[in-house]
């Protein structure tokens, strides 16, 4: 919903927060994906402190974000590099499960928090 468009279900138009699509992954990888990946952190972020370059993350998905516009803070690959972190000003997106994701997640849930009271 965030992006411009998404193929998931038919093509349907987003909200258009940020300009790019969501597509289906790779017919060469398994899908749905269910399990760990590690993150390439791209620049620094705010929800992002404290996360290690490289941590493990738990994705469940079949289709990821391809951004059209520099709003990529950590990318991940499965079948292909995609966008595992995305933000643009006070819009925050990630395409795992932090809920799920050990204490790295929980870490981030807890920057989330802290980002939401400066708002």
């Amino acid at each position: 919903l965030l992006f411009t468009e998404s193929e998931e279900d038919g093509l349907h138009r987003g909200l258009n927060l940020m300009r790019g699509r969501v597509v289906k992954l790779p017919k060469s990888v398994k899908i749905p994906q269910m399990g760990w990946n590690t993150i390439d952190i791209k620049r620094k972020s705010a929800l992002l402190e404290g996360i290690k370059d490289g941590e493990y993350l738990y994705f469940v998905h079949s289709y990821y974000a391809a951004p059209e516009e520099d709003v990529t803070t950590a990318t991940a690959e499965y079948g292909v590099k995609f966008a595992a972190v995305v933000e643009k000003g006070s819009i925050y997106a990630t395409q795992f499960h932090p809920e799920k994701s050990g204490g790295a997640g929980l870490r981030m849930l807890k920057n989330f928090i802290e980002l939401v009271r400066t708002i």
